[in-house]
C-alpha cells in the first residue's frame, strides 16, 4: 500500500525547527542525515510498514484518530485514511507527550 503523505503546517514548521537546531548543534551534514531519516520514516508510515501506536493509549478517549511512532529522538504523530497519511506533528522524545497530544487534539477540534 503506497499512499501519498502530507505534512500539516505545524509539522512542517517543526521539521524546519528540528533541522535548524541540528545544523546549529551538529552541523549541516548531520542535519541533512537526520531530516532524511525522518522523511524515510514518514514514507515507511505511508507504505504501511510502520503500524505505530494508538495515541489514545496516552490520552484515553481523546486521540483515537492519531497514531505515533518513534523516529530517532522524535515521535511522529499522524492520522491516516485508506487514501492518504497526514503527518500532524514531530515531537521531541523529552516532551510531555500526553500534554502535547491533548493540545494537538484541542487545535484539531472534535
Amino acid at each position: 500500500m503506497n499512499r501519498p503523505w502530507f505534512l500539516t503546517r505545524q509539522a512542517e514548521e517543526s521539521l524546519m525547527g528540528i533541522a535548524d537546531w541540528t545544523v546549529k548543534t551538529f552541523g549541516p551534514r548531520q542535519a541533512q542525515a537526520y531530516e532524511a531519516d525522518l522523511i524515510d520514516r514518514c514514507e515507511a508510515i505511508a507504505r504501511g510498514e510502520v503500524a505505530g501506536q494508538d495515541c489514545s493509549l496516552l490520552v484515553p478517549g481523546k486521540a483515537q484518530a492519531l497514531r505515533f511512532a518513534r523516529a530517532g529522538g522524535h515521535f511522529i504523530i499522524w492520522t491516516e485514511t485508506p487514501d492518504r497519511v497526514l503527518i500532524v506533528e514531530f515531537l521531541h522524545q523529552r516532551s510531555d507527550l500526553p500534554r502535547r497530544l491533548q493540545a494537538l487534539m484541542a487545535m484539531r477540534g472534535p
